[in-house]
């Protein structure tokens, strides 16, 4: 089984997308050397890994063309919360640093708590709290 999760996302303004995931308070990963423009953060306590690569570089590796995620989505990110203020700072914090809050935050199913918010880039992430006291039982 694998030991960690990378996430790789082709951007198209690398500096951008570099201050906008600083924004939101993922932690840049300083040991990186980026030889192409492209940046490391790790999300989360999990220590998942999230890298941005310029469409260019990104390309070089897929052996495919990049979606335009301005356009469609292809996956959405899930982010853990802790309270439903975390959700909402996010969330303002997001559409501070340039993204677009496409669902607001608010209760979802009795349980749930939750937004959800697009990269500069169009890459889409929630952000969710589940109050698993709540969650239907079944």
């Amino acid at each position: 089984m694998a030991r960690d999760l990378w996430l790789n996302l082709p951007v198209r303004e690398p500096e951008r997308a570099k201050e906008f995931y600083t924004q939101l308070g993922f932690r840049l990963n300083e040991q990186y050397a980026s030889q192409d423009g492209s940046s490391c953060f790790i999300v989360g306590d999990n220590k998942v890994v999230l890298m941005l690569f310029p469409e260019s570089t990104f390309r070089s590796f897929t052996g495919n063309a990049v979606a335009n995620s301005l356009q469609s989505t292809e996956v959405l990110f899930s982010l853990g919360a802790n309270s439903k203020d975390e959700v909402d700072e996010l969330a303002l914090k997001a559409e501070r640093a340039g993204g677009t809050v496409y669902s607001r935050p608010g209760e979802k199913g009795g349980w749930m708590y939750g937004c959800g918010f697009a990269d500069p880039d169009g890459h889409r992430w929630n952000v969710l709290y589940m109050d698993m006291s709540k969650m239907p039982k079944g």
